[in-house]
């Protein structure tokens, strides 16, 4: 299975760390160009420099570990589609060139179902995307969530509840599920 992920989608650290675990662990392909990748990294401007560079150096790691996730738009199919906000056109064209079943974005409004059902794709919010993958593949799943606390708690606090961390990162479908 092949998803586009939006930039939206790769800004949150936690959203983030959970879609590349889960694509670390096979669970399915994932995809993106070169201009979701620096919208994610423009997001991180506004946290200053050094967030700017931890991203660019995370940004740089995610293009060595998934070459193949780099999908330019296929050429001239920008020219037809048409979304409510222009700015993400570029996001479906990268998908149906990819081949994607599906867009992974936090953006309903801006991907309508209709629209993407056309062009054989599906709209996924990430707390659903990671909840069926995490339904179909538990101890993968649980594999990548113990892994993303950990990192959580090099950087902060211990993480004591599981649905809370997850759903403060706007997770709470796959935080009832981890936690069981």
């Amino acid at each position: 299975m092949k998803a586009t992920l939006d930039a939206c989608v790769l800004y949150p650290p936690v959203t983030r760390e959970m879609l590349v675990g889960a694509a670390d662990a096979r669970l399915f392909q994932p995809v993106w160009s070169a201009r979701i990748i620096e919208e994610w990294l423009r997001a991180t401007r506004k946290l200053g420099p050094l967030a700017e560079r931890q991203a660019r150096a995370e940004a740089a790691g995610l293009l060595a570990r998934f070459p193949a996730a780099m999908t330019p738009p296929a050429p001239g199919l920008e020219s037809r589609l048409h979304l409510p906000d222009e700015n993400d056109i570029h996001v479906l064209a990268v998908a149906i060139g990819s081949g994607s079943d599906s867009i992974v974005t936090l953006n309903a409004a801006d991907f309508p179902r209709g629209v993407l059902a056309g062009e054989g794709l599906d709209r996924r919010d990430p707390d659903g995307f990671l909840w069926e993958l995490a339904s179909h593949h538990p101890e993968a799943m649980q594999a990548v969530a113990a892994q993303v606390i950990t990192r959580a708690e090099t950087l902060g606090p211990p993480v004591p509840d599981l649905r809370k961390f997850f759903k403060a990162a706007r997770l709470p479908r796959l935080g009832r599920f981890l936690a069981g």
